[in-house]
């Protein structure tokens, strides 16, 4: 059975890259030019962290996600998004996934915190195997 791939953006403090290491599954960091510009080949998951601190003048959603979702391939075949956030943002806490999601229309799969504690990586196995499960079946129809 595939398994649907995670598409994140990681920056130099490494918590997300840290969380993805640990769920054993393909994924692809958009901090990589080489994956940012790629076109996806089937149903994928967009894993994003969140930035904003309180400046409405900044921007939540990473550059590198708004270019990886500026292709029509992509945004067509994302089935979801996971987020990653600190708790000290308030307010923006989990702010770039909720608004991809709702931007999309697809639903927020799973949030937590900073790298995630051994409870999220195990819920977000458990979480994207059910999803790959889904998948399956529904090609197979």
């Amino acid at each position: 059975m595939r398994q649907t791939p995670i598409y994140y953006y990681s920056s130099t403090s490494g918590l997300v890259r840290a969380f993805v290491d640990r769920l054993g599954r393909p994924a692809f960091n958009l901090a990589e030019r080489e994956h940012r510009l790629a076109e996806v080949d089937g149903p994928w998951v967009l894993l994003t962290p969140s930035y904003k601190t309180g400046n409405p003048d900044n921007d939540t959603i990473p550059e590198a996600v708004r270019r990886f979702l500026a292709s029509a391939v992509n945004r067509r075949r994302l089935v979801g998004v996971m987020g990653s956030g600190n708790r000290n943002f308030g307010s923006y806490y989990q702010h770039a996934a909720r608004l991809v999601a709702a931007r999309s229309g697809r639903p927020v799969l799973f949030e937590f915190e900073l790298a995630g504690t051994p409870w999220d990586v195990e819920e977000a196995r458990v979480l994207m195997a059910t999803l790959d499960e889904q998948l399956a079946t529904s090609r197979s129809r």
